[in-house]
């Protein structure tokens, strides 16, 4: 599955659409099929959007590029969206020496604070509590600020 997030032209109304695929959702959008939930439009195009950075082992991360006839919400300035591509840039490369580790983020990062495993750099997911209990402890953790999708998730 893929999300897109998707703008329809008339009322600038930015909304979610899961598709198969991106061929998927062109057969859809060619007959008509993608409406705004807000205003009914049908000329409705995909948004630009947060680039996914997870990779797999063998993959090289690349920045997206944005569609030639993509629209830019006038609420965002050029500075914001340059801003937003280069923290996007800076989180990739620093996943590159990250380990993935899923649901245990809490546990491992708690194991390599009091010493139990070796200490390395590790991403993974944890609900608010956790990450609430882990800065109590004074265990240094910090959100990733664009999301991801976990390794075993990707197409």
């Amino acid at each position: 599955m893929i999300v897109f997030d998707l703008e329809c032209r008339a009322g600038q109304h930015r909304f979610e659409g899961w598709f198969a695929s991106s061929q998927e959702f062109d057969r859809q959008q060619a007959r008509g099929l993608i409406a705004c939930p807000d205003c009914g439009a049908l000329d409705v195009i995909k948004a630009p959007m947060a680039p996914r950075l997870a990779r797999k082992g063998n993959q090289q991360v690349v920045a997206p590029r944005e569609p030639a006839n993509a629209m830019t919400p006038a609420a965002l300035p050029p500075e914001a969206k340059a801003a937003l591509v280069a923290l996007a840039r800076m989180q990739a490369e620093a996943l590159k020496s990250s380990r993935w580790v899923g649901k245990s983020f809490a546990d491992d990062a708690r194991a390599m604070h009091y010493g139990e495993k070796d200490t390395e750099i590790i991403h993974g997911q944890a609900s608010p509590a956790e990450a609430q209990a882990l800065a109590e402890e004074g265990i240094a953790v910090a959100p990733i600020l664009f999301p991801i999708a976990p390794p075993d998730e990707i197409n």
